[in-house]
């Protein structure tokens, strides 16, 4: 592997690493156009494996904006990323997958007598969180002239607390 090999080869980890932390950041914001703008035009997303839908990442995104009004208060981290390069004979390709954890606390919305309130503190003034989850994402992404993009993204359930 050449240096000029080696740096590409970095930059596309770090550009991926980007898009994986996009992702977490969108879900967490709430920011659904820049959900969909992760994704290639044919993106897919499937979160039936935590109870959800399988579809389209634009028809995805409308699903996951209703029923993350729920959860108002949610923090997605996403942890020991194996990113796994598509291999052109030492050079690599514009095909990547990702296997990555997650732990995923969330906090329901309460109703108080001024309406709904999205964070209600405990004595140390954070929110405590109603439900947390953890499992594994698996992301295939696709390079395109735009950069890395998901292709797919499918979540695994390994355990979820609830109150």
């Amino acid at each position: 592997m050449t240096q000029r090999v080696a740096l590409a080869t970095v930059l596309d980890r770090l550009a991926i690493d980007a898009v994986i932390t996009g992702y977490a950041v969108a879900v967490d914001d709430g920011a659904w156009s820049d959900y969909g703008a992760l994704f290639t035009p044919d993106g897919r997303a499937d979160y039936r494996g935590a109870g959800g839908m399988e579809g389209p990442a634009d028809e995805v995104a409308r699903w996951l904006e209703e029923t993350m009004r729920l959860f108002p208060v949610r923090q997605h981290l996403i942890v020991n990323r194996r990113i796994d390069l598509e291999d052109l004979g030492g050079y690599t390709g514009d095909r990547a997958e990702v296997r990555a954890d997650y732990l995923n606390p969330m906090c329901l919305a309460r109703r108080t007598a001024s309406g709904p309130d999205a964070d209600t503190p405990d004595k140390a003034g954070a929110a405590t969180p109603d439900f947390v989850t953890g499992g594994r994402y698996t992301f295939a992404l696709h390079r395109a002239e735009a950069g890395w993009l998901i292709r797919t993204v499918t979540v695994h359930e390994k355990w979820r607390r609830t109150p």
